[in-house]
């Protein structure tokens, strides 16, 4: 599944090159050997909540339809399917609902060269929206997996080491405190990142040279990032917020049943 991830955009988009598709063929053969080690190896690594799905596979999942469906906008000239022509007309539609001032959208939109060509930018709107409208409904079925407690509960115990490697409980101070704080410091991140990226890529793009705009696969995966590390910073917030309201509640279980069997707790008949 990795594979064909990150494979999408060159299979897809225009303007790949047989050099193109072998290195990211090797890229994605790359990533697959990383995941296929990380979920079967024993102990944890890198990955986290690889115990805990569908977390995991929201993401993924997401990442390919922002892929898929910006490759698909990209070729609308070029193949003018029925397929494109939908995807371009729903994203546009979303990033035109989406075009008002101070939004993460105008900010991208008002970052492009003054002398783009109307025809791109209207691309580049309707790729934001689509991206836009891809990480609201993961995230709204991942809010709905919480709310309704259904994630991580497998009917086995959730073990923390195993998906959070990088997050030390024994570390100091309430693990509870820990994980809120570090849960809210997620969201904030994943809620500013959409402002941040555009500005930064810009820099980046200018200080190396990069044309973003005369690449298709480039711009694919410039408004897949920008919208999939808010996604996955928001996602991983929740989950820690989620994680910490589960240890509470088992601290207060194990409270009360401490008291309950303490001597003197049962008034005699």
């Amino acid at each position: 599944m990795i594979v064909v991830v990150i494979l999408t955009p060159s299979l897809l988009a225009p303007g790949s090159t047989a050099e193109n598709a072998q290195v990211i063929t090797l890229v994605s053969l790359a990533f697959a050997l990383v995941v296929a080690f990380e979920y079967g190896a024993k102990y944890p690594g890198l990955i986290e909540f690889r115990d805990a799905p569908p977390l995991n596979r929201i993401r993924v999942i997401a990442l390919f339809l922002m892929l898929f469906g910006l490759s698909v906008i990209m070729g609308v000239d070029r193949e003018g399917s029925t397929l494109a022509v939908v995807v371009t007309a729903l994203g546009y539609l979303v990033g035109h609902a989406l075009d008002f001032p101070s939004s993460p959208l105008r900010l991208v939109l008002d970052h492009l060269p003054d002398d783009v060509n109307p025809a791109i930018a209207g691309q580049v709107q309707a790729m934001a929206g689509l991206a836009v409208l891809i990480t609201i409904i993961s995230l709204f079925i991942f809010s709905a997996l919480i709310r309704t407690e259904n994630w991580p509960n497998r009917g086995t115990a959730f073990n923390v080491w195993v998906n959070l490697p990088t997050f030390d409980p024994t570390a100091g101070g309430d693990v509870i405190k820990r994980l809120v704080r570090d849960a809210r410091v997620n969201v904030i991140f994943g809620i500013c990142s959409p402002f941040i990226i555009p500005v930064v890529a810009v820099m980046a793009a200018n200080q190396l040279q990069i044309p973003v705009l005369g690449s298709p696969q480039t711009m694919v995966w410039a408004v897949a990032i920008w919208m999939f590390l808010p996604l996955s910073l928001v996602m991983r917030g929740l989950a820690m917020l989620r994680i910490a309201r589960m240890i509470r509640a088992r601290r207060a279980r194990l409270v009360a049943s401490v008291d309950a069997d303490a001597p003197g707790s049962a008034v005699p008949s």
